[in-house]
């Protein structure tokens, strides 16, 4: 993806570029490191605290010794993340491809029934599940490199948000210690977002699950587990089983950009009286809605019509550009 976030539903939190003065304040907090002895002080410190939580010290002795210095790929990743300010026109051309949509629909064509399996199970479309694993992993042949463990504990002890990246931290030793996944196995981004799915720690404990219920929830190479712990963040975000996410609209020339937007939210018979028309003919079909329309280029650039499912996708990752991208994509793959 463009941009890594952490996964909490209703609270996406961003790991975007710091600022002159965080990064002022984080030079500051590697010096006071020093002082305190540095990363192998650092390290014993988390090692002696999570012994406090319950831990097991073989599970964090083995953790921490993936990480016996600040890793400077991280380092380097975190702080010199681009700017990004693509269109939508240029974020759908980049991620909507027509390889991606090949890759995808034999992809799911392979897995046509633990899809349905799922997709039933939890009341969640499969087209938003595969539309997020297309956008996440590629459909799981991407899904990072970088030891979780090293990441976190890097970005913890460098200073910028060193509380949230600690508590991810400490999140992602007690994912080990109940034995879901080993250390050395447990791959993710250079931000600690792990798995296929790409979720947090935090979001790993709270949305993992393992498909059939009952077994170790591995987002690495299980896909079953993958497909359910993305149906089941969408499910527990609110997703409205049997509803769709949106549809490409026309907008007449009557119908401004300051009538639009997430949240001017109407009747799709509210928007049919004022002109706006299915890009693919005909009358709705889901007349009976609430929908919001979205022109994210504005004016002579493309509208869809985004009902409640929309923002569920972007409770994922809160991002216009990506909720479409995975709405589409997962209409083009399923």
């Amino acid at each position: 993806m463009l941009k890594r976030r952490a996964l909490v539903c209703g609270a996406a939190a961003s790991l975007a570029m710091p600022t002159l003065a965080a990064r002022s304040a984080t030079v500051k907090h590697a010096k006071k490191k020093m002082a305190e002895g540095g990363y192998a002080a650092f390290l014993a410190g988390v090692r002696r605290e999570a012994l406090q939580k319950g831990l097991s010290a073989s599970i964090v002795d083995a953790a921490l010794a993936l990480s016996v210095q600040p890793n400077e790929k991280v380092l380097k990743a975190d702080r010199h993340q681009p700017e990004f300010t693509l269109t939508w026109a240029q974020y759908k051309d980049r991620v909507i491809t027509t390889k991606k949509i090949t890759d995808g629909q034999a992809a799911v064509a392979q897995r046509a029934n633990l899809l349905a399996q799922i997709s039933a199970q939890f009341g969640v479309d499969k087209g938003a599940i595969a539309g997020i694993w297309g956008l996440e992993s590629a459909y799981g042949t991407k899904m990072g490199t970088y030891h979780v463990v090293d990441s976190l504990a890097t970005l913890a002890y460098d200073g910028r948000r060193s509380a949230f990246f600690r508590a991810e931290l400490f999140k992602a030793l007690h994912i080990l210690n109940q034995g879901d996944i080993a250390p050395a196995a447990m791959l993710g981004s250079y931000a600690g977002a792990m798995g296929q799915p790409q979720f947090m720690p935090s979001a790993y404990e709270r949305y993992a699950t393992s498909f059939p219920e009952g077994g170790r929830r591995n987002i690495w190479t299980n896909e079953a587990d993958v497909f359910a712990s993305i149906a089941n963040y969408l499910a527990k975000c609110g997703w409205h089983a049997g509803a769709p996410w949106g549809e490409p609209v026309r907008l007449p020339d009557t119908v401004t950009q300051a009538q639009v937007g997430r949240s001017v939210v109407k009747p799709v018979s509210y928007w049919a009286s004022m002109g706006v028309r299915p890009v693919l003919g005909g009358q709705f079909a889901n007349a009976g809605l609430d929908a919001a329309i979205i022109r994210p280029d504005g004016a002579g650039g493309e509208a869809y019509l985004v009902y409640h499912n929309f923002n569920v996708i972007r409770r994922y990752n809160p991002s216009d550009f990506y909720a479409l991208g995975v709405g589409l994509l997962g209409s083009a793959v399923v």
